[in-house]
């Protein structure tokens, strides 16, 4: 492979590398793929898995790109002269076992154990990637966090769709007062319910003073969400302000078809509420509606683009170039943990059907880098 001296190089480590997987759509781009044209190289390759669709080694065959049997391997890159300046960790799907709280067992935390181990090994304190929750365990998911924040080492993490746009666009002032956050997502209630979370935390995080840490994590299942609604307990006009704002919805109410809506009630130390209604494939896309403090509700969906090869990847591998050329996050890592830790939460309470207090995350305190739902890398 032909690696010009003068640009950054990069490890990816992945779970499977299949079509329309996420390494497919973020690394396929840092491969010259889907007409993008990379600043950075990938220079090293592992697979976790190899499926019977697997582009992974076609990909490496014509990139020139060798896969490695290990993640310390792979990060060592024996074959390039200089050190790799970044890793790049995609733990999305993938033949992985479900535990008994609806949640699949990805490899994440053995993913950055292997990680650090290799960093150490080398005295290397280099930028690092993670594609969506830092795991499906509280504990792993905190012990990840302290890892990262004690090695100092920049960070990027969590889900593309923050950094769409919001349509309509609204004035980001607008959150500095919000009171009420309601967030509408759909299909997995663990993959796509942490879209959700970071949806309302990228919102969240916008009001004056930034985060201030949060108090509860509540999930309700099936009929019990609707009768919260009626019983004025959930702002029932948040989530249809927020539904006006999405294209392609089925008529009606979402009662009406959902037959096991899923919704995490959030509780912050100021005293703001989040919500995060899952609603199956009632709707295809996001959106948030927000009261601020004179009452005003303002609604937007998150503008995702659904057709391959999923414009919301793009901005996201954009940011990744960015944190790995410049060693800055356009992410805190604090909203990464928060978030994570939300989805922990939540799958818990779900399963227990107890309201559970997140001590965890009480004192948690940092603000914004970006503006939600203005991706400034153009």
């Amino acid at each position: 492979m032909n690696i010009r001296a003068e640009r950054k190089k990069l490890a990816a480590i992945v779970t499977e590398y299949r079509p329309d997987s996420h390494a497919d759509v973020i690394l396929g781009r840092l491969l010259s793929q889907f007409g993008y044209e990379p600043q950075i190289d990938v220079v090293a390759l592992y697979l976790d898995q190899e499926p019977p669709n697997d582009l992974g080694r076609e990909a490496a065959r014509i990139n020139g790109i060798p896969i490695y049997a290990s993640i310390g391997e792979a990060i060592a890159a024996p074959h390039v002269e200089l050190p790799v300046d970044g890793v790049l960790l995609i733990g999305e799907h993938g033949d992985y076992p479900w535990n008994e709280k609806r949640q699949k067992l990805y490899p994440r935390r053995r993913f950055f154990e292997e990680t650090f181990r290799a960093l150490d090994h080398l005295g290397l304190a280099v930028p690092i990637f993670n594609d969506k929750h830092l795991s499906y365990r509280i504990e792993d998911t905190e012990w990840i966090y302290r890892e990262i924040t004690r090695r100092g080492l920049p960070f990027l993490g969590g889900s593309s769709i923050p950094h769409t746009p919001q349509v309509p666009s609204y004035p980001s002032k607008r959150l500095k007062k919000a009171k009420e956050i309601f967030v509408i997502s759909w299909l997995g209630i663990e993959s796509y319910g942490f879209h959700g979370m970071e949806v309302m935390q990228a919102a969240a995080e916008q009001r004056d003073g930034g985060e201030t840490g949060i108090h509860s994590v509540q999930a309700l299942e099936g009929r019990s969400v609707w009768a919260a609604m009626d019983r004025g307990e959930v702002p029932k006009e948040l989530m249809i302000e927020a539904l006006r704002t999405v294209s392609g919805s089925l008529p009606g109410h979402p009662r009406d078809h959902v037959d096991v809506p899923v919704l995490f009630i959030i509780e912050y130390c100021d005293g703001m509420r989040g919500y995060v209604l899952q609603l199956q494939r009632f709707v295809k896309e996001w959106a948030l509606a927000f009261r601020g403090a004179d009452g005003e509700i303002t609604a937007a969906r998150c503008e995702s683009g659904w057709e391959r090869p999923y414009s919301h990847f793009e901005k996201l591998t954009k940011q990744i170039e960015q944190m790995i050329l410049t060693g800055h996050s356009s992410v805190p890592a604090e909203r990464t943990f928060v978030t994570s830790a939300l989805i922990n939460l939540g799958m818990e309470s779900l399963h227990t059907g107890k309201k559970l207090l997140a001590s965890q995350l009480r004192s948690i305190r940092y603000s914004p880098v970006e503006v939600f739902g203005v991706n400034p890398i153009k």
